[in-house]
């Protein structure tokens, strides 16, 4: 037997000892593919442009954050659709409490914090104690919310001072903040899942409820506490939006379809749907693939539409692929 066909065979067995989640080759693809394209029909700054590569990430921490929170209830199997709505909430509510007034920042944080967690709270208990199903419910959420900021608020409302304008768009050194603050809950929910006994029982409530309830786990204060950390994430990503506009939006939320796409790039990064399975840095790589297909395509002034159905298309894909290495490694 020759080295080469040695270096090959080990090659192989390394290869199939690996297991690399389709969303980094899905990522891969769009990285290249917009490379190329960029190349091909505008002045190829895109992805050799330090300021423009940051730019992409800056734009996928509101998206990023959120999803964090959502892969949580979703690996629970549970969903959450009120998350919109309370980025909005909180939006509104931060800046009309601040005034724009740096003094009446710490009181705004803690009142949109305390919304969240009653948000999640109110979610996770419909959930758990009424047995309503986790899309019928967070649509309730949602939608209640929704009627109470249409009642209470029009346009935008109130301002953030300077300082607080900090988290949207400062750096320390090179690096925003904003990037900073993205990886921190990445890791944070990486953590969560993977080094905490509440990741263990979420798993395990994901994978099987009735196998977890009959195990000991107390499977409702799980999801309950999976909710309130999604609603938490959302409020924090409201946080980050208003830092960015200076003022609160009522429409900020359901305008970014932060609902929908916190869903699909966990779906994208592995997360199942049916619960007990993926993680956050999968979900990420799906936001980038989002924050890129973005980028490529307003740099290159193509038709909006078009991203929307490269979006489907690779939703659709994702999940195939997942489909399709979960049989193989069960057969």
């Amino acid at each position: 037997m020759t080295t080469t066909s040695i270096s090959e065979n080990r090659f192989k067995r390394f290869m199939r000892h690996v297991n690399i989640p389709p969303v980094y080759y899905f990522l891969v693809v769009i990285f290249l593919g917009g490379g190329i394209l960029d190349q091909i029909f505008s002045d190829g700054q895109i992805f050799t442009n330090q300021a423009i590569l940051l730019n992409i990430i800056v734009r996928s921490v509101a998206l990023g954050i959120v999803a964090v929170g959502q892969t949580l209830v979703i690996v629970g199997a549970s969903i959450d659709l009120s998350v919109a709505y309370t980025i909005s909430i909180t939006a509104v509510m931060s800046s009309y409490i601040m005034q724009g007034k740096t003094e009446n920042v710490p009181l705004a944080i803690l009142v949109v914090f305390g919304i969240g967690i009653l948000i999640g709270l109110i979610n996770g208990l419909i959930i758990t104690k009424l047995r309503i199903n986790s899309f019928i419910a967070t649509l309730g959420t949602s939608l209640i919310i929704k009627g109470i900021i249409n009642a209470t608020f029009s346009n935008y409302t109130g301002s953030v001072p300077k300082s607080f304008q900090f988290f949207g768009y400062s750096t320390l050194g090179p690096i925003p903040v904003a990037i900073i603050v993205l990886i921190l809950v990445v890791f944070a929910g990486w953590f969560l899942l993977n080094r905490t006994k509440f990741g263990a029982h979420l798993y395990g409530v994901g994978g099987n409820v009735e196998v977890g309830r009959l195990s000991g786990l107390r499977t409702d204060r799980v999801v309950i506490g999976a909710h309130i950390l999604c609603s938490m994430s959302a409020v924090l990503t409201g946080l980050f939006l208003v830092s960015r506009l200076q003022s609160g939006a009522p429409w900020v939320g359901p305008d970014g379809l932060y609902d929908l796409e916190s869903i699909a790039t966990s779906v994208v990064g592995g997360t199942a749907l049916a619960g007990g399975k993926g993680g956050v840095w999968g979900t990420l790589a799906g936001v980038l693939i989002f924050g890129v297909l973005d980028t490529v395509f307003n740099q290159l002034g193509m038709n909006p539409y078009l991203k929307t159905v490269l979006r489907g298309a690779i939703i659709v894909l994702a999940v195939a692929s997942y489909t399709y290495r979960s049989k193989k490694e069960a057969a």
